[in-house]
């Protein structure tokens, strides 16, 4: 069972281990959301996530025992960071069977922790059978990342610490993937003040919740698709739904592309690297159908690859027209790139890639082509840089930006 004194227990012992993450107020998404919105940023965790609290939790409640045969656990890259710190700190050993496509940076993370590190399957789901499998082999004690109330009971504690700090919150929301951090805050909140809603967001692309929570029962996806690794799971967990069909107040499901953004506002207005999968519950804020609200949004982790980064920095940049390109047919002659040049500076257009394509068409007098890619303040700019080209006897077709 969950009860309050496991909690008050849990809260107690992950205070070895965790960092202060006390709450942020967001002056930019309280504006954008008519809301008071404020931040918990898990993702400041020594690991970089929140999973460390669930992980150590559990094997401090082990016996001797169970922890001298070895601990292994599946992991998409949190819980495993988590499960690997927290045996080094009880002397245990510890196996994480990780999927192939989890970043290059949580997996050299975990082994820096002193885990060893097996890759198999593609997604979650697979790589839990695996280990699962080794477990029953070798003996080894499994943690499970989410099916496991006493795991769920150190997430939990995050609820705990919002209430120590905002008792009057209104709205916790909280990432799901298998619906341990869920479970565990939705729980305690429940316990602390049944009027609280507390809300739980998925990718859309892998709402194995929001599947189960409409049928009645724990539901296994055909696949997952989503840009948000962390919560990349095909089936929640079989112990810990009960609670969530108690406790869960709804599931806002979330696009990849909405995740882009929110990264690019979190960066710019908060100065904080959040994953995708802890930005969940930032890009659901615009789903809320509520206005003068205490909302909390759980950041639950901040572990993100350095290419990944790169690559949804510039998506969040084309998604929110700062950068775009623009074709534009020329006569071949002298000038007429100087031309078309002065027209973008008049407007404070920043170029930031050229191509000129004298092959465009056979007769290179009538039209050759140039793509211009640049930079722009938003949507309203770019749209004052192709009507000045316009004017200027130009055609600009927009295309797909190209960085």
């Amino acid at each position: 069972m969950l009860t309050l004194d496991k909690f008050e227990e849990a809260s107690e012992a992950v205070k070895k281990v965790t960092q202060e993450t006390k709450l942020i107020y967001s002056d930019y998404f309280s504006e954008q959301t008519g809301n008071k919105v404020y931040l918990k940023p898990e993702n400041m965790q020594f690991t970089g996530a929140y999973k460390l609290r669930g992980a150590y939790y559990k094997i401090s409640t082990l016996s001797e025992e169970e922890r001298s045969r070895g601990l292994i656990t599946a992991s998409a890259g949190n819980h495993a960071q988590g499960v690997a710190y927290a045996a080094k700190c009880f002397g245990a050993k510890s196996v994480i069977v990780m999927p192939t496509t989890t970043p290059l940076i949580k997996v050299e993370r975990t082994k820096n922790y002193g885990a060893e590190v097996v890759l198999y399957g593609d997604v979650y789901d697979e790589a839990c059978e695996y280990a699962l499998k080794l477990a029953d082999e070798k003996g080894y004690t499994f943690i499970h990342p989410f099916d496991d109330l006493t795991v769920a009971t150190g997430q939990g504690t995050i609820a705990m610490e919002i209430f120590q700090e905002l008792p009057l919150v209104d709205y916790i929301l909280v990432p799901v993937g298998g619906g341990g951090l869920a479970t565990g805050v939705s729980t305690l909140a429940k316990l602390l003040n049944p009027k609280i809603k507390v809300i739980g967001v998925e990718p859309a692309g892998a709402n194995c919740m929001q599947v189960s929570m409409e049928k009645g029962e724990v539901t296994t996806l055909p696949e997952v698709n989503t840009i948000a690794d962390g919560t990349a799971v095909k089936r929640p967990g079989e112990k810990t739904f009960p609670y969530l069909q108690e406790n869960l107040d709804g599931i806002i499901t979330v696009e990849d592309s909405e995740l882009i953004v929110a990264f690019l506002d979190m960066v710019e207005n908060h100065k904080m690297i959040v994953e995708n999968s802890g930005l969940l519950t930032v890009a659901a804020l615009k789903h809320m159908d509520v206005k003068g609200k205490k909302i909390v949004s759980i950041l639950s982790g901040g572990n993100m690859d350095v290419i990944i980064m790169s690559s949804v920095v510039q998506n969040g940049l084309i998604a929110r027209d700062r950068i775009f390109t623009i074709s534009v047919l020329l006569p071949d002659k002298p000038g007429e790139l100087v031309r078309v040049s002065s027209v973008i500076a008049e407007q404070k257009g920043n170029v930031v890639k050229l191509e000129h394509n004298q092959f465009y068409s056979t007769n290179r007098n009538a039209a050759v082509e140039l793509r211009i890619t640049m930079e722009a303040f938003g949507t309203e700019h770019k749209k004052q840089i192709i009507k000045a080209l316009e004017e200027a006897g130009y055609r600009p077709k927009q295309v797909r930006a190209n960085l």
